[in-house]
């Protein structure tokens, strides 16, 4: 059963926390270049395997003792939100554009380039921590695909305006409060046992 509760802290965290990742930056230049339909389907597909990976991961950490899962999500929450409170901007990355516009070369571009940008990423690290916190892995699962789909889709349709009208720097300092937040939770829920 999906707990939509869980659905939705998860959704915005998640949400939050990937809006200024390069990878939302990559999508709207690949969503600039190509067929948008084209390049959400291979993000799409991407972001789905990094998700099931990190609940797979989380769900294992639920079969330690609760305090130590909580240290544990403490600790790699407040480290999140370290990372976004004091990381420094980085440049454009150069995106090879495939020889053709057909579906199978720019899905497959954007498919082979969000894999690899996201593995071990932020949010797929954050995504374990929550299915651990959780022990629900279908509503973090759900939550956590549909946000990275929700910023796929902002960056390769409509990045631009969106970057316009709300400073990263601003989404950047919302995604850390939320992070540091759930990992002083955490970590007074491993404290007082």
């Amino acid at each position: 059963m999906i707990n939509l509760t869980v659905t939705a802290v998860v959704f915005g965290v998640v949400f939050l926390a990937e809006l200024p990742d390069k990878t939302a930056l990559a999508g709207l230049v690949l969503g600039t270049r190509y067929r948008a339909s084209y390049v959400f389907a291979g993000v799409a597909a991407a972001f789905a395997v990094h998700v099931a990976l990190a609940v797979a991961a989380g769900s294992v950490l639920t079969l330690l003792p609760q305090q130590l899962v909580s240290a544990i999500t403490g600790a790699l929450f407040l480290g999140g939100a370290a990372v976004l409170l004091f990381k420094k901007d980085d440049g454009d990355e150069e995106i090879r554009k495939p020889e053709d516009q057909s579906f199978w070369k720019v899905s497959g571009a954007g498919f082979m380039l969000i894999l690899v940008a996201e593995f071990g990423d932020l949010t797929q690290i954050m995504t374990a921590n929550l299915a651990a916190r959780y022990d629900d892995p279908l509503s973090v699962g759900l939550g956590a695909v549909l946000a990275l789909w929700a910023v796929a889709g902002l960056g390769i349709v409509g990045g631009k305006a969106l970057m316009k009208r709300v400073p990263l720097k601003l989404i950047t300092r919302i995604a850390a409060l939320l992070m540091l937040g759930l990992g002083v939770w955490s970590v007074w829920e491993a404290v007082t046992g």
